[in-house]
């Protein structure tokens, strides 16, 4: 199965909704199999009170709020239509990270998205956990910023929304539907994770890529990456350790204002990294270790054959001395160089001509 790529526009459209279509042309061109962009409504997911982030003042500054700042990001309702409308015409899906409530629902009933994205900063947000789990098909889920048991709390809730309709859940509840089998299917069915280091751009010492391998081994899902190093080289040791979704922000450019611009890849870097990906997958191959169909002209040339090291006569006995092994591999394989040694040869021998016996 081929690596799912999702090309995360985010806010880098900085509220333009024409910036916003450009940036689905980038990654229809580059071959992604996804654009997402986020959905919120400012007033909704940020206090007035809330600090921005330290990436976030070093790319947007300290004069403006954290809610001035998302407010000017926000998409409307008809700007998701013409960007969904512009996505299918393109060819790429349209994915979208809600934030809140009522973006869910804008996404998943009046828009129709089936697939839901869960940011990392959302993996504690119980309620809202159990909306999505409501309301969507099928979920991915970054764990930026989690320890283990969080993440299976995450899982708790989500196995406990999809198993039952029940309304205020009760002490041990989200327990027991990641315990029961039902719980555990439908996770498996429904669910993939993504390993995070959610930092702007993440330092490579803090990515620890073997993180997946401890997800996919506690809790048996579909595992990936979301990709916040600088360069492409990162995702691609992720899909050659087996993950089946990368997930990348990009930007038209990244000179632009805006907090997510800057560890962004831009156009032509977005290209690299899915051409390399699928030559990756290409390259992983099946397991099996047999010679490849383009292998096997090249075994007669690189392989030896038994050949004589000097002339042999007639009834010469066969040493180490006039024996010796040489390419091209059409006579007999130097494996039976120490069955042949003092055995006599029925036959004389030029130099390097191949032992026929």
């Amino acid at each position: 199965m081929s690596t799912f790529i999702i090309a995360e526009a985010g806010v880098n459209h900085n509220g333009n909704i024409d910036l916003a279509q450009q940036l689905i042309d980038i990654a229809a061109d580059a071959g992604a199999d996804a654009v997402k962009f986020q959905t919120f409504q400012a007033d909704r997911v940020v206090s007035r009170y809330a600090p921005k982030a330290e990436y976030q003042t070093q790319t947007t500054g300290k004069t403006e709020s954290q809610l001035e700042m998302v407010r000017k990001l926000e998409l409307s309702a008809s700007d998701h239509e013409v960007l969904i409308r512009h996505a299918q015409s393109r060819g790429i899906r349209f994915l979208s990270t809600p934030f809140d409530v009522p973006s869910l629902y804008l996404l998943t009933r009046d828009l129709g998205l089936n697939t839901i994205k869960i940011p990392s900063g959302e993996i504690t947000n119980a309620p809202f956990l159990l909306e999505i789990a409501r309301s969507a098909e099928r979920i991915i889920l970054s764990t930026g910023m989690s320890t283990l048991g969080e993440v299976e709390a995450a899982l708790g809730v989500l196995a406990f929304g999809l198993t039952t309709d029940q309304t205020i859940p009760q002490r041990g509840d989200f327990e027991r539907a990641f315990a029961s089998e039902q719980g555990q299917q439908e996770l498996r069915d429904r669910v993939t994770l993504l390993h995070c280091t959610t930092e702007y751009p993440a330092p490579f010492a803090e990515v620890n890529l073997r993180a997946m391998d401890t997800l996919a081994a506690a809790f048996g899902l579909p595992v990936g990456y979301s990709d916040h190093t600088p360069g492409i080289h990162i995702s691609l040791a992720a899909v050659a350790r087996g993950a089946k979704v990368i997930e990348k922000h990009f930007t038209s450019d990244r000179s632009l204002p805006g907090p997510d611009h800057r560890a962004s890849l831009e156009p032509q870097e977005l290209h690299r990294l899915v051409q390399q990906i699928r030559e990756i997958e290409q390259a992983l191959g099946d397991g099996v270790k047999r010679p490849t169909a383009s292998e096997w002209k090249n075994r007669e040339v690189a392989r030896k054959s038994l050949v004589a090291a000097r002339a042999i006569e007639a009834g010469e006995v066969f040493t180490e001395q006039n024996l010796t092994c040489k390419r091209p591999a059409i006579g007999n394989s130097p494996f039976s160089y120490w069955k042949l040694i003092g055995e006599t040869s029925a036959q004389s021998y030029t130099i390097d001509e191949v032992i026929d016996v």
